[in-house]
């Protein structure tokens, strides 16, 4: 932390990181009484296919920055034409640009219903859904309303814990015949419930006291990273100077955010808001893509993802990345977006 705050002192230069936003369309528009922030950026190319991005948290639109390029742009980066997407990247309600509620009910499935209008306003009448974290909880949301227009969903963090896995965690016995695999996931799992778990049970039990995040930088630049064990890992190597996916800047680009716009109260209530469960399967019948990163929070073995989403069109175990794929393995993640859904086009 003293690495990290000495750097944000005499170092981090947050203008380049307004300039970053600022390169993109940056809207706000009323939906349900609320103020939503999103970028979109249209594609040069022809039949593009539209995609709503939505991050978690400790996220924010800074997550995605990197990914518009090569989503909307993709014969400067690699692909090909037809790999082309428009692309919306709303905030959350409660964070960054977007307005705080002052009412109660902004959970998942109303946040899902806010991005099917926001889709409509914009005019896409075919269109894919990707998220992580929250990203993936409302995501996962606007499967199940099966809005006209959403013709498939991506995500990195996927709710695919079977119930007799799920039961026995932290403290009971390891399951009987688990693949190597599965018991990856499972040893991942308990730790998380064991250690990592707290931040969340904090701000969905008081989230409206946690003021020490509002009152001191350091505080909430520590609360934000020691939010899973491997990111820490990773953001303490990048202050150490080693040379990882996420740079220093990065990760004080997207807590700077957080600070200057006096959202760690208003981006905490969404725990207490969400009454689902965060890794049972939810029922998924829409086409489905799934990204499994080794360092995410758990790494969703293909035995536990096929069940929970009977029409899986992909799933993909990369060699790289955590919890925050977009931000951290750009390139890597811009392909699992083209290889989802290329057959969705």
């Amino acid at each position: 932390m003293k690495k990290l705050a000495d750097y944000w002192k005499h170092h981090h230069d947050w203008s380049k990181a307004e300039a970053g936003i600022n390169l993109w369309p940056n809207f706000v528009t009323e939906i349900d009484g609320l103020d939503i922030h999103f970028i979109r950026v249209r594609s040069k190319h022809d039949n593009a296919l539209p995609i709503i991005v939505t991050h978690g948290w400790p996220g924010s639109i800074i997550e995605q920055l990197k990914i518009i390029g090569p989503l909307t742009d993709p014969t400067a980066h690699g692909g090909r034409a037809e790999d082309a997407f428009d692309v919306v990247i709303p905030s959350l309600p409660g964070y960054g640009f977007s307005g705080k509620p002052t009412a109660t009910g902004w959970d998942p499935q109303r946040i899902a219903r806010a991005w099917v209008e926001l889709m409509r306003r914009l005019g896409y009448t075919r269109y894919v859904a990707q998220g992580g974290d929250w990203g993936n909880a409302v995501t996962e949301q606007m499967a199940l309303l099966k809005p006209d227009g959403l013709v498939g969903v991506h995500t990195n963090m996927p709710a695919t814990i079977p119930d007799e896995i799920a039961e026995p965690l932290p403290d009971g016995p390891v399951p009987a015949g688990l693949t190597q695999d599965e018991l990856y996931a499972w040893k991942q799992l308990s730790f998380f419930y064991k250690h990592g778990l707290g931040y969340a049970q904090e701000m969905a039990n008081r989230p409206q006291t946690l003021y020490a995040l509002t009152d001191s930088p350091i505080g909430l630049a520590a609360w934000i990273l020691d939010h899973d064990d491997r990111s820490r890992d990773l953001i303490t190597r990048v202050f150490d100077g080693a040379n990882e996916g996420l740079t220093r800047d990065d990760i004080l680009d997207n807590i700077t955010l957080y600070w200057l716009t006096n959202t760690a109260v208003s981006s905490a209530r969404l725990y207490w808001e969400s009454k689902l469960a965060f890794f049972q399967p939810k029922g998924i019948e829409l086409p489905m893509g799934v990204s499994a990163f080794p360092d995410e929070i758990y790494t969703a073995p293909e035995s536990w993802t096929r069940k929970a989403y009977p029409n899986l069109v992909h799933y993909n175990r990369l060699p790289k990345g955590g919890h925050f794929a977009a931000w951290e393995q750009p390139k890597l993640f811009t392909d699992e977006l083209r290889a989802t859904f290329h057959s969705l086009r």
